[in-house]
């Protein structure tokens, strides 16, 4: 019974609290511009008016136009379950478990990317080519990100590597981590989720044939990967293991919290990237988590 209410209070954890990341960036965004802004619930209620609208599909697509948005959801809510929430841990955790969210991840960004190309339109599939490009250096600084972890606590089980600081190497993590998580979210410099050109959308482009529920899955699906994202970077850098429960929990909301506010100032200090210069943005995020593995091959598993 226990073990079913601690994984009923998880879900809840990643799907409610998920919509209210974006909220809260449009939130600051205003803010620093000096405008009301949208209320925080925002998706909520964009959510709630989406599942009651029907579905608008290409002549050209296939069932799995339909289909693949939730099989993308379904990855990142299992990469989500495997992810520990502080003094909680993780629901399900076995040795490996790290490189199975890798794996969801990719698994996720294939279905949309395959979904895109389901419509036949020239745009989405410059959407999708970009998409994946980027995504080729994004992953490589997030495998660099897990090694250091794995080679700092010398296992490669979630819920231990990230119980440990990283020591020298937590600046160089979190900063390569969290220009990860801006590219992986498709935020500002990469991307502009708020745009409505085409030709220098990105993920933003993939979705636009998509409506009613599978547009709502996508939309809590990318929340729930910003959630995951801003949670992997705070136990990342913060000794969660060295802390009392209540204080951990605490230090993890806050740390969300940061995140959070961090993307928002970012959106509003930053313009987006030319396209030639998001490799290099990229390449250093992977160059920081290398560094902070080489830092913590030297000091080996503490």
């Amino acid at each position: 019974m226990n073990s079913l209410l601690d994984l009923i209070f998880r879900l809840d954890c990643w799907l409610l609290l998920a919509p209210l990341l974006p909220g809260l960036i449009n939130k600051v965004k205003a803010w620093v511009a000096g405008r009301r802004g949208p209320p925080v619930l925002q998706l909520y209620y964009d959510l709630a008016r989406l599942w009651k609208k029907g579905v608008v599909m290409s002549t050209l697509a296939s069932p799995a136009f339909v289909i693949l948005p939730a099989v993308t959801w379904v990855a990142l809510l299992g990469a989500a379950m495997l992810m520990p929430l502080g003094p909680l841990g993780a629901s399900l955790s076995f040795r490996g478990d790290a490189l199975l969210m890798l794996y969801l991840l990719a698994l996720g960004r294939f279905c949309t990317a395959w979904a895109a190309m389901e419509t036949g339109s020239a745009f989405e599939g410059m959407g999708a080519v970009r998409e994946v490009s980027y995504a080729v250096l994004a992953e490589a600084a997030m495998i660099a990100a897990v090694l250091a972890l794995c080679l700092q606590s010398g296992t490669i089980s979630l819920v231990t590597m990230l119980a440990p600081a990283m020591g020298a190497s937590a600046a160089l993590l979190a900063v390569g981590l969290f220009i990860v998580l801006l590219a992986e979210n498709c935020r500002v410099p990469f991307d502009d989720p708020n745009t409505h050109l085409e030709l220098t959308m990105i993920h933003e482009v993939m979705v636009l044939d998509h409506s009613g529920p599978p547009l709502a899955v996508i939309l809590h699906g990318a929340s729930m990967k910003l959630l995951l994202f801003a949670v992997l970077l705070v136990q990342a850098v913060v000794p969660m293991g060295q802390l009392k429960p209540l204080a951990a929990a605490g230090v993890l909301a806050g740390g969300v919290l940061s995140v959070t506010v961090g993307v928002g100032l970012v959106e509003s200090l930053l313009a987006r990237f030319a396209f030639r210069r998001v490799p290099l943005l990229l390449t250093t995020a992977f160059l920081l988590c290398l560094f902070a593995l080489l830092v913590a091959w030297e000091g080996g598993p503490s």
